[in-house]
């Protein structure tokens, strides 16, 4: 072989190792997994919306192959059991055993916090696909925390508008769960409700569990134009029953915070549930090309049409594909991943366009849902507004809006009640 041949031979060499090369130093072939925590509440009340999370996340990693840039992509799912010690255990065991490079999940909003908390202090992005409260990325800052589900009070600002001008109720009652997602489910209402003209004239909180709710109907003021129910977790199924069987369904109409109507309920209510009215972010019957195709496939893979517990997760997946391919898979750098991560944009999720707010929180669509049987005869909710690109600060200037208690028991105060 002479120097004339050997020289490209040996270009054409080096060539081919720098594009073996990855943007974090490795080869191609040695590059490690992509590691995701998963931490949720596998077991307890929530065990089903938990599953409905997993489910949702694992369907898009099945539908991409486990693979995000060309990396192979490593689930890691643990069981918080709905308890905060619990989750910091998990968290800390996925960060220092498992040297996982994203944190995710998370149902309850304690649990939240606490989380949010421990992702400051190991430095590690958190996405946050279910926890609600409001504060997880409103007056507390976390540098960490990314939301792409929703806070307990983003729907209910529409809505609390929607009820008084177009339904045109003036007086509502409500009962709901004695607890912060409760509280701030009720406080978003009540404050739009109240500045459009209506009045919440009694509030009724039934402790988070209970599943006798009849005590609390029986004192339900029967001049209410409407009542509005937040009560949470299987306790709403039997709230929905009592509410009929006393009577007060052919009286009062009952109108709903989205989750006590939610797809992982509906399948086990019947006509007590028809005509309820709700807000939330998703709805399993919203036509459109990208839902009808999740719809189909998710039914087809779990036998059961999905909850937005399942959408946001499966929205999620794809959130962290976008962000990992702009970094060419290179995760390892932690702040360069959040950055990635605060960047993505979504314009065909099944539940419609989503991007992030100024404080990490998705601007999306609300939907005004009602209660009725599709042709199947199984219940959904009909999208019957759409009120769209809604931010969790509403139509307020955040940091006027910042100034303001976060939503609780007494705030707004029930001056009317």
């Amino acid at each position: 072989m002479n120097k004339t041949t050997r020289l490209p031979m040996l270009l054409g060499a080096l060539l081919i190792c720098l594009l073996c090369v990855s943007p974090d130093g490795t080869t191609w072939g040695q590059r490690p997994p992509i590691k995701i925590g998963f931490v949720t509440d596998l077991t307890g009340t929530a065990a089903q919306a938990a599953k409905d999370m997993v489910n949702g996340l694992t369907m898009y990693l099945d539908e991409i192959g486990y693979q995000m840039a060309g990396r192979k992509v490593e689930l890691i799912v643990e069981d918080s059991q709905s308890r905060p010690d619990m989750a910091i255990s998990k968290v800390r065991k996925l960060v220092e055993h498992d040297n996982v490079h994203i944190l995710a999940g998370l149902l309850f909003g304690h649990i939240g916090y606490a989380v949010a908390a421990k992702a400051e202090e190991f430095k590690i992005p958190l996405l946050v696909t279910v926890a609600a409260s409001d504060d997880l990325t409103q007056r507390l800052k976390y540098h960490w925390v990314i939301r792409t589900g929703w806070t307990s009070s983003q729907p209910s600002h529409p809505f609390g508008e929607y009820v008084a001008k177009t339904l045109g109720y003036r007086k509502v009652a409500v009962i709901a769960s004695d607890y912060a997602f409760g509280w701030e489910v009720v406080g978003g209402f009540q404050k739009t409700f109240e500045e459009s003209g209506g009045q919440v004239v009694q509030k009724l909180w039934a402790p988070l569990g209970a599943m006798d709710l009849a005590p609390y109907l029986s004192r339900i003021r029967r001049d209410a134009d409407a009542v509005l129910t937040m009560v949470a977790g299987a306790s709403t199924l039997q709230l929905v029953k009592q509410y009929q069987d006393a009577g007060l369904k052919s009286r009062i109409p009952l109108i709903a915070g989205g989750p006590a109507v939610d797809e992982s309920f509906l399948p086990a209510m019947g006509d007590e549930a028809l005509g309820i009215v709700s807000p939330l972010i998703y709805s399993a019957a919203l036509d459109t090309p990208e839902n009808r195709r999740f719809v189909k496939e998710y039914r087809t893979r779990f036998g059961k049409v999905p909850s937005y517990f399942s959408e946001t997760n499966y929205t999620s997946g794809r959130w962290i594909n976008e962000a990992v391919k702009t970094l060419g898979g290179a995760v390892e750098d932690r702040e360069k991943l959040l950055a990635a991560l605060r960047k993505v944009e979504l314009s065909d999720t099944p539940r419609g366009p989503v991007k992030l707010d100024g404080y990490n929180n998705p601007i999306q669509n609300v939907y005004v849902r009602k209660v009725e049987r599709n042709r199947d005869g199984e219940l959904q909710n009909t999208v019957i507004m759409t009120v769209p690109a809604v931010s969790q600060f509403w139509k307020y200037n955040p940091e006027e809006f910042l100034k303001q208690p976060v939503y609780s028991r007494d705030f707004p105060p029930c001056r009317s009640c």
